[in-house]
């Protein structure tokens, strides 16, 4: 090449430098610009975070700031959670190179700038989060042109589009399901927009969104019909919707959208929720094809005609509201027979009339049953009995009428119980003393008589209300009722009446006690000439000896329910003994199979963490059917469900629960058994069902596990690396505390049981069950503990009957020996994270990650190494015994 030829390129390239350098410099002095001007904008910044945000550094060191390693441009913006106070400045949509904008839990206000979603602005962002300010405005229609974006979060959710809890306004803008290079078709999950102030229609395009998941408009101004082309939407999992101004029906398409459903811990819901609009028509026949609807809330409308009968489809409905409309007719039978609903059945403040159906007696995992305000006529039917598990009944303003079933003493853990304004009659129960957990019994306009009973809650006023029933007397002085006369007025009797009446029952008292020494005199010569073998060994108790224990059976010594099975307290007429006697409902189904299993693996199995089954029973009741029972060793306090959940109220003592040490042992306890149970055993044993109601409390406060009606023994396992293998069976333990993969393969492993360990420790600590609604909306408990960490907010979700412990730094524990034994402030802190983040690492969703339980145990015990400064003694599984 000619001289002249390379000098000329030489020069071309030294242009070329320069230009670039001085592009770069020249952007470089863009994206300065852009932050300094955020810097003004914002009016308040305790923390001091844009102090560093000056000329004495590269604004690449800046903090919240990263930058791209090629161009040295802004890419992450990260100022979440910094008390940050002011305006969102439009100069954002200078920084062209951004990917990531997290500004969430801040107080900022203002609106959003339009400028951030200009054409050719922000090309390259991903995630724009602003959650938990307080914005205000319309969300800008030019939000349409960013392009890449993925997440448009204001809430806890990630790959969403999420508004939430905002005071945003003005119209949802149709352009997020028009741009035409969003990919919401394939990328945006869900739209959460709920509680701001939206107005207007739903747009049309909504229905473009065909890989929408979870559509959250709760809680706004919108108004109009629900669009039809919401059928278009496919993949919707949640609908929620209620209070805003909807109205016109419900789409009869709304059968197509096949696919509502919510994945929550194992199993498939699904939520559809239109409450508190004006939506009116009938509700469609079509509900009935969406087969996996877990809720349907459609309360507070003008709904009118039946329910449909094709709801009975709908085999997985957990939660039906219909409350608050003009639906009329008769409660159709099928809806009591959807064994599935278990949180809620409310119908209330309709014209339902007739009966209430039979087959009520099906929902026996029901916990709210509310049929008030209706026309509601007859008895209340026997078979109400059944719903043990039920928690509220209110039938308040019916027709109904008769007297009170006795069945109903078998609904023992009612709190709310509401049957005033109907015309029941007859007295009132004495067995409802012995409902210990009613906050409120209104018995109240109705025509019941005789003695008000006086034991139980009858001792509070304010608990009971029995006013405007006329012929009722009796009962504690607050009541103002008359005293009962139980002696009527008539003629005395004469001389030789009574003469020839003391005559008899002198007679009468005199053959009765001959006939009790005579039985007395056979029963003892029976005892001490029949072989012992010949009777039933004291270890193998006859269906008769467990009758007599517990009374027949009666609901004063019931303690506990179970999916198979009632536990009774009773005590042997052998030695005196106090036993727990689980007996089987043979009729239901897998009931043998869960016998046969806890007997199998209960039978060799020893360690004080385990509790101990003392003897089993196989016989036949008085009427020739089939009868099985396990008898266990009793705790007098009872499980570590009821401590947790309902304070546990001692005679003479204020209502107690466990202080954050207790908490920490039995957590210990527990996971001792379970690392007994995995390594310890020649064959390893899942429990498969570990709960708070399966782990029981000795008079020390031990925690026992208990209940291994559906264990599993991986005896195909090999010894060496059963760690990372699985047997197939067809269980899945309980929602909420049933790891992901059980609802998936039905595979069981002991990660399986370290899930549910997981789950177990974070209720222990946040008071919160693992389906606590109050968890929020597409939160389970692990997500709703770790986000808290992740904000370090662990004080926020901490169990409120330990946060006083916690802040104060004392207890009333008797058997701590120092009242300073828990650490304040910062230390408590540390403490309680350290808890979480073992619950957080058992529950992980993916088996391999989980920490083994072993690991989990030793973690726990250096945390209460730390809380009482003493070491755990050595041996803590030396007291094992042997296994099979």
């Amino acid at each position: 090449m000619a001289p002249k030829a390379k000098l000329l390129l030489f020069h071309l390239a030294l242009l070329h430098g320069l230009l670039h350098t001085l592009i770069s410099e020249a952007a470089n002095e863009t994206d300065a610009l852009a932050l300094l001007q955020l810097k003004a904008s914002l009016t308040g910044d305790p923390l001091q975070i844009t102090s560093s945000w000056n000329s004495s550094t590269h604004f690449c060191q800046w903090r919240g700031i990263l930058c791209g390693r090629k161009h040295q441009r802004v890419t992450v913006l990260n100022l979440q959670s910094l008390q940050l106070s002011g305006t969102l400045s439009p100069y954002i949509g200078n920084l062209t190179f951004l990917r990531r904008l997290y500004l969430f839990n801040n107080t900022l206000a203002g609106t959003i700038p339009s400028e951030i979603g200009r054409i050719g602005s922000l090309s390259n962002l991903r995630i724009f989060s602003v959650r938990r300010n307080s914005l205000a405005g319309a969300i800008p229609p030019s939000y349409g042109n960013l392009s890449s974006l993925r997440e448009f979060r204001a809430g806890s959710n990630d790959f969403s589009f999420d508004v939430a809890s905002n005071r945003l306004t003005g119209s949802i803008p149709g352009s997020f399901s028009n741009a035409s290079n969003l990919e919401l078709a394939t990328n945006f999950q869900a739209l959460i927009m709920d509680h701001n102030n939206f107005g207007g229609r739903l747009p049309v395009d909504i229905g473009n969104l065909s890989a929408l998941q979870i559509l959250y408009i709760s809680e706004n101004k919108l108004s109009g019909e629900l669009p039809l082309e919401i059928q278009n939407l496919n993949n919707l999992q949640r609908l929620v919707a209620f209070d805003n101004g909807f109205s016109g029906t419900i789409p009869s398409t709304i059968g197509k959208l096949q696919n509502l459903e919510e994945l929550d811990n194992i199993r498939t819901l699904e939520w559809l929720d239109l409450a508190s609009n004006s939506i009116s028509g009938s509700v469609p026949q079509s509900i009935g094809n969406l087969t996996r609807l877990n809720r349907l809330r459609l309360a507070r409308n003008q709904l009118q005609g039946e329910i449909p009968a094709a709801i009975e489809n709908c085999k997985d409905l957990i939660a039906l509201d219909l409350s608050d409309n003009n639906l009329s007719g008769v409660i159709p039978p099928q809806i009591m027979r959807l064994s599935s609903l278990s949180l809620l059945l409310n119908l209330s403040h309709n014209q339902f009339t007739g009966i209430l159906p039979y087959e009520v007696g099906s929902l026996t995992n029901l916990e709210t049953l509310d049929l008030s305000h209706n026309m509601l006529s007859g008895n209340i039917p026997g078979s109400l009995g059944s719903c043990v598990r039920l928690e509220l009944l209110n039938l308040q303003n019916n027709l109904m009428q008769g007297a009170i079933p006795s069945s109903l003493s078998s609904v023992r853990g009612v709190r709310i119980l509401d049957i005033s304004g109907n015309n029941l009659s007859g007295q009132i129960p004495k067995f409802l003393e012995d409902f210990t957990q009613l906050q409120l019994l209104n018995m109240s306009s109705n025509n019941f008589e005789g003695q008000v009973p006086e034991g139980g809650v009858f001792k509070s006023a304010s608990v009971v209300s029995i006013t405007g029933n006329n012929k009722l007397c009796g009962g504690i002085a607050e009541l103002h009722l008359p005293a009962c006369q139980f002696n009527q007025p008539g003629r005395r009797l004469s001389r030789k009446w009574k003469i020839l009446i003391s005559t008899i029952s002198s007679l009468l008292f005199v053959s009765f006690t001959a006939t009790c020494l005579l039985l007395c005199l056979m029963r003892k010569r029976r005892k001490e000439h029949v072989d012992s073998s010949t009777s039933d060994p004291p270890l193998q108790p006859s269906y008769q000896r467990l009758h007599k224990a517990t009374n027949g059976f009666s609901s004063a010594n019931l303690i506990g329910i179970g999916s198979f099975g009632s536990v009774y307290k009773g005590v042997m007429d052998e030695n005196g003994a106090t036993v727990a006697i689980k007996v089987f409902k043979l009729e239901r189904r897998g009931a043998s199979k869960s016998f046969i299993a806890e007997c199998e693996a209960l039978r060799n199995i020893r360690h004080r963490n385990l509790v101990k089954i003392v003897t089993a029973c196989s016989s036949v009741d008085y009427h020739g059917n089939d009868f099985k029972a396990l008898i266990y060793e009793f705790f007098a306090n009872g499980s570590l469900e009821e401590w947790l959940h309902h304070p546990v109220q001692r005679t003479g003592h204020l209502p107690r629960s466990l202080d954050f040490l207790q908490r920490l042992n039995v957590a210990i306890d527990v996971a001792s058994a379970l690392d007994y149970l995995q390594h310890q055993c020649q064959t390893p044993i899942v429990h498969c069902d570990l709960k708070p109601s399966n782990v029981l409390l000795d008079d020390d406060m031990t925690g026992h596990v208990g209940d291994f009606g559906l264990a599993r023994f991986l005896s195909s396992l090999d010894k060496r690396s059963f760690e990372g293998r699985t047997s197939s069976v067809g269980v899945r333990g309980t929602v909420g505390y049933a790891p992901p993969e059980y609802g998936m393969g039905n595979l069981v492993s002991i990660q399986g049981d370290v899930y549910s360990y997981g789950i177990l420790l974070l209720e222990m600590f946040t008071g919160r069950r693992p389906t606590d609604e109050s968890l929020g909306a597409g939160l389970n408990l692990h997500n709703f503990v770790q986000f808290a960490l992740l904000e370090k907010s662990a004080a926020k979700v901490v169990d409120q009957a330990l946060f006083d412990e916690l802040l104060l730094g004392v207890t009333s524990h008797a058997s701590t020996s120092s009242s300073e034994y828990i650490p304040k402030s910062e230390k408590s802190e540390e403490l309680l994270i350290s808890i979480f983040e073992v619950g957080l690492a058992c529950s992980s969703d993916i088996p391999q990650e989980r920490l083994g339980i072993r690991e989990a145990a030793l973690k726990l015990v250096s945390v209460r190494n730390k809380l009482v400064g003493s070491a755990l003694p050595e041996g803590e599984s030396a007291k094992a015994g042997p296994c099979m």
